[in-house]
């Protein structure tokens, strides 16, 4: 059978030479504010999750066991990028990044209803797979419809997505204060409930932008699926959607293995769809070697988010338990905790969008700036070792805010320029698709942050902090010595 055509993109040239967002495309505002409001409702939702899964039903929660608990979030959050290579592929071949990017944000809306409406583990189970398929296909396509406003060479590229980064951080911020001060107040379902409306607000304001400001970016498939080749994607996906029923009524999907069953179906994923784009005829030697460049980035990133994204598992735990949050006489939510990281985004994003921006062609290669984030992501886990142990209340507010500190200075430097690279590194064939690699390496360290979180014994924490923090500074130091190679393979590309 003949491949498909790879199908260039058309562009408005007068939406990349656009200048009216600080600089930058207007279009690039739409995006950073659908993202804004879907980051609202997405981290808004998550601050919460947790604790509605181990609180007593008494409390409004659902009563699992901590271990239960945080290995669901840890899978909810692999599944969320996970299903970036689902939304990628409809992006790349039926509808293109555009109009998939619509309808994404449709079903987090539908998922985010679902939570707020439907009682106990009905409302849970609904929620968060339409939240968490939608989520993965607006973050691919959003990224590929912002790096599409970019022409190649354009040093203002790193810049626009640390400008839409801060975008996304807003929502970040305001959504987790909202919905934990709303939990504590009215129960558990009216802070869902408010993420419902800001997931409602972001495809309202998309939706009336849309005409206006991405004038056709996006709009059709890169590389088309051909007549006859539906059949061979439906039959495989039927059968992964029987296996997945079966798994679930013979009790293999036990709530404590979730993470740990995502982390090793992402990686094969992970592994498969490398596979694919390095095998495909429809790229050219040096598309090749580009992608393979992105290997021991996407190792690396994969590290880093299986700390990070702890804020979610370990660090949700630790806030409840640990952390005195006693301000005077008002107690903090613990799910307030969630928003001091982007608190910090918001006030060093711009500065190091314009650090970017000021040192041009100057600022260090991506493969040190991966292997900064890294390091300094490993320094913020090894914070914890000083109030290791204390008991309860024992850990300072400041203490952990300093250590969210660290968290954002890594997250600074890795991933809103592993989101700009995917789009830089990417054949032409496979746009969406190569970005969609970027979000399944978010996906291993979002459900391995789930699965390492069984390992976290408040007895007795010095092993487990100390163990994850020297194993990111150790992946830092391999990304550091292979970084000269790694440039040499991106062909051409920082």
């Amino acid at each position: 059978m003949a491949s498909s055509p790879v199908v260039e993109p058309e562009v408005d040239e007068t939406v990349r030479a656009d200048r009216r967002f600080f600089g930058h495309p207007l279009g690039v505002g739409n995006l950073a504010g659908v993202e804004m409001w879907e980051r609202f409702s997405f981290y808004g939702m998550q601050a919460i999750l947790a604790f509605y899964l181990y609180y007593r039903v008494s409390e409004g929660g659902l009563g699992l066991t901590e271990v239960q608990a945080t290995s669901i979030v840890g899978a909810y959050g692999g599944l969320v990028y996970l299903s970036a290579i689902l939304g990628a592929w409809v992006a790349d071949r039926v509808l293109g990044a555009e109009l998939t990017l619509t309808y994404g944000a449709g079903l987090i809306l539908a998922g985010h209803v679902a939570l707020a409406v439907l009682p106990g583990f009905v409302g849970v189970g609904v929620g968060l797979v339409c939240v968490a398929i939608g989520s993965g296909t607006l973050k691919a396509t959003t990224s590929s419809v912002l790096g599409e406003m970019y022409a190649a060479g354009d040093d203002r590229r790193d810049a626009g997505f640390s400008i839409y980064y801060m975008g996304v951080n807003i929502g970040a911020l305001l959504g987790p204060l909202l919905t934990g001060w709303l939990w504590q107040m009215r129960g558990f379902h009216w802070g869902f409930g408010a993420a419902a409306i800001g997931m409602a607000a972001g495809l309202v304001q998309y939706l009336l932008l849309r005409r206006s400001t991405i004038r056709g970016i996006g709009a059709r498939p890169t590389n088309p699926l051909r007549a006859g080749e539906w059949v061979r994607y439906a039959v495989p996906a039927a059968i992964a959607v029987a296996l997945v029923v079966v798994a679930a009524m013979t009790g293999l999907l036990a709530p404590q293995r979730l993470a740990t069953i995502v982390t090793v179906i992402t990686v094969l994923a992970a592994v498969a769809l490398f596979a694919v784009i390095l095998g495909s005829s429809k790229i050219d030697a040096d598309e090749r070697s580009r992608v393979i460049s992105f290997i021991p980035m996407f190792v690396a990133s994969a590290t880093f988010w299986s700390l990070f994204q702890q804020q979610f598992t370990v660090l949700a735990v630790y806030s409840d338990q640990r952390v005195d949050r006693t301000i005077g006489s008002f107690e903090v939510s613990p799910a307030w905790v969630t928003s001091i990281n982007p608190v910090f985004i918001i006030v060093f994003a711009g500065v190091f969008a314009a650090m970017w921006t000021k040192l041009g062609p100057r600022q260090p290669t991506t493969p040190w700036k991966f292997a900064i984030g890294t390091f300094i992501m490993g320094l913020a886990f090894l914070l914890f070792i000083p109030m290791a142990n204390g008991g309860e209340n024992s850990t300072p507010l400041l203490w952990i805010a300093l250590i969210l500190f660290f968290f954002t200075m890594a997250e600074l430097f890795l991933s809103p320029v592993g989101q700009s690279l995917a789009t830089k590194l990417a054949p032409r064939a496979f746009h969406t698709q190569m970005i969609a690699l970027f979000f399944l390496s978010i996906a291993v360290g979002s459900s391995m942050s789930g699965a390492l979180s069984a390992g976290y014994d408040p007895n007795d924490e010095v092993p487990y902090f100390l163990l994850v923090g020297l194993a990111s500074i150790g992946v830092s130091v391999v990304i550091a010595v292979l970084s000269r190679w790694i440039s040499r393979m991106m062909r051409g590309v920082r």
